[in-house]
């Protein structure tokens, strides 16, 4: 009987080495084929198509995003480092400007102290630094760096700006205590410029918010003082050099008794902003 016809009731079986022979042929036959002909490439382009090539491009998008990323990042940090110096020479800049400025302020005021000892030139004068004040907006009592050892001396006068600042009222061995014309307890003989028409300047702490002291006891039999004239400290001045600019007459009324007049006075000096005097040596008692 055949090998390869199966009695009843059997199963059917092939044997090993004709199932080699057949594989072997199919696979041959299909070697031939796919070489031969594109029946397998057209199937498989396709899925190649509908797979790997939006894979690919999904790769591609996400790689030019993180291209894109990577260089925004680059400028970003470039920028955060041109950000950093920038503000590093706007914060030199800025200290230069302030000590320019500064500077410009000091060469000012030194400028003014030149020209008021040119025009107070027949003194002996100090230059001092004002190094503290007392609580307040106006220089109304304060401390300069100059004293005993640099010849200062109670009751000098004190210069700045336009004309009398005050007078030293204690001093120590480098430093000097100056009591302004503003200060309430402050009573300055002086006079008219003009006429020579004796008044008294009293200080008045409460009246520099507007800029402003007061006067009184002016003799003007004549009428003729008016707003606008200088008042300078007078010959009969007991503490103060004569002929120093106090300020100028902004008011002026009658007093009550007819007799004598009275008013403000604004400053020739700005007690507001003040940082070097000059220190008259020469006093009153010692003048020819």
């Amino acid at each position: 009987m055949s090998p390869l016809i199966k009695k009843k009731g059997e199963s059917f079986t092939i044997p090993s080495k004709y199932l080699l022979l057949i594989l072997t042929v199919l696979c041959t036959l299909l070697m031939l084929i796919t070489f031969g002909t594109d029946v397998f490439n057209r199937p498989l382009n396709t899925a190649v198509g509908y797979v790997v090539v939006p894979f690919q491009q999904g790769i591609g998008k996400v790689g030019g995003w993180l291209s894109d990323r990577s260089e925004e990042l680059v400028q970003i940090r470039t920028l955060l480092e041109e950000n950093e110096r920038l503000k590093a020479e706007i914060a030199a800049l800025t200290e230069e400007n302030t000590l320019l400025q500064q500077d410009k302020y000091e060469l000012n005021q030194l400028r003014e102290l030149v020209e008021l000892d040119e025009q107070y030139g027949e003194y002996n004068k100090v230059g001092a630094r004002i190094i503290s004040r007392d609580s307040g907006n106006w220089y109304s009592s304060f401390i300069i760096d100059k004293g005993t050892d640099d010849g200062i001396a109670v009751d000098m006068n004190v210069i700045a700006g336009g004309g009398l600042v005050g007078r030293i009222t204690s001093v120590g061995p480098n430093w000097a205590r100056v009591t302004s014309i503003i200060s309430d307890n402050s009573n300055v003989s002086g006079m008219t410029l003009a006429t020579e028409d004796n008044l008294i300047v009293s200080g008045n702490l409460q009246l520099m918010s507007e800029n402003s002291i007061t006067f009184g006891q002016l003799v003007d039999s004549q009428n003729v003082v008016a707003v606008g004239d200088k008042v300078v400290t007078s010959n009969i001045s007991d503490k103060f050099l004569p002929n120093i600019l106090i300020g100028y007459i902004n008011s002026i009324e009658m007093d009550s008794n007819n007799l004598t007049k009275s008013g403000l006075l604004t400053p020739a000096v700005d007690f507001e902003h003040l940082g070097e005097v000059l220190v008259i040596t020469d006093r009153k008692q010692t003048v020819n």
